[in-house]
């Protein structure tokens, strides 16, 4: 009888936090498609009696939303697929070898993690400045990419760390060299570890603002979320049109998270090492 009703608890427990964390979306998909006329009628309506989609047609056809959107898409690639690359060799480094300064470069890396992003914008603004990368994807490319850096490598090393190393002298007796133990062991066993660096670094590319808002200045260079923000006008606000762009700017990265979280729980169940 316990059991049961602890198994009843915690399912009440479970779909009161899900109502909690999808009431935000409903109400966005809700105020979405309600006409503009009833949209801050007050009570508010749960449900529009005659949903209309002509909000998304505005968002998407306002302020250069597809080529926004495609600002974004080619932004959040091209930083992940750079940080990755960068990030696994340097993990693998820290896991694997042995050079003088180690530890003091790695706690130098760690202590990035705790500086706040505000706090660089300046330094970097001008860094990309005198660069010649004003107002250009590769000033978003390459913030992104060093802002994401230290968390990625952490997030790797971890994992590269609980490989056995017995594998590693295997490779070797066999005549193998470090190269090869990288690309055709290590990266191999660590799938797992790649998809929760990849839901947070894309989250983060895909929904950074202020980096964007500051460095970017030509209207068909900007990002989604520079991009939503100008629907907001200065005395009134379509919230409509702004929760539609909203939804529409969230579908990529939610369809991506679907399509990983089978991936995520596997690779939290299954072991570091395999066979």
């Amino acid at each position: 009888m316990s059991a049961r009703l602890s198994r009843v608890s915690i399912g009440i427990a479970l779909f009161i936090g899900a109502a909690i964390s999808l009431y935000p979306l409903f109400f966005m998909l809700s105020t979405s498609l309600q006409p503009n006329a009833v949209i801050l009628e007050y009570p508010p309506r749960l449900w529009p009696s005659e949903p209309t989609w002509d909000h998304y047609w505005e968002a998407w056809n306002s302020q250069q939303f597809g080529r926004s959107l495609l600002n974004s898409a080619f932004v959040t690639v091209a930083a992940f697929f750079a940080l990755f690359a960068l990030s696994s060799m340097l993990a693998f480094a820290y896991s694997r070898f042995e050079f003088r300064g180690k530890r003091i470069s790695w706690l130098v890396l760690m202590a990035c993690l705790t500086i706040p992003v505000m706090t660089l914008i300046i330094p970097q603004f001008v860094m990309i400045r005198d660069m010649g990368l004003y107002d250009s994807y590769w000033a978003l490319v390459l913030v992104y990419t060093a802002s994401g850096i230290p968390f990625t490598t952490f997030l790797l090393k971890g994992f590269f760390d609980s490989i056995s190393r017995e594998i590693d002298e295997s490779v070797f007796m066999d005549g193998g060299s470090s190269r090869l133990l990288f690309l055709r062991i290590v990266m191999p066993l660590s799938k797992p570890a790649f998809v929760p660096a990849i839901i947070f670094n894309a989250l983060y590319i895909w929904e950074e603002f202020p980096w964007a808002l500051t460095i970017i200045n030509d209207p068909a260079k900007r990002t989604l979320p520079v991009a939503l923000a100008n629907f907001q006008g200065q005395y009134t606000t379509q919230w409509g049109v702004v929760f539609a762009g909203s939804l529409l700017a969230l579908l990529p990265i939610l369809v991506l998270f679907l399509f990983l979280q089978r991936y995520l729980i596997r690779g939290m169940t299954a072991g570091a090492v395999k066979g």
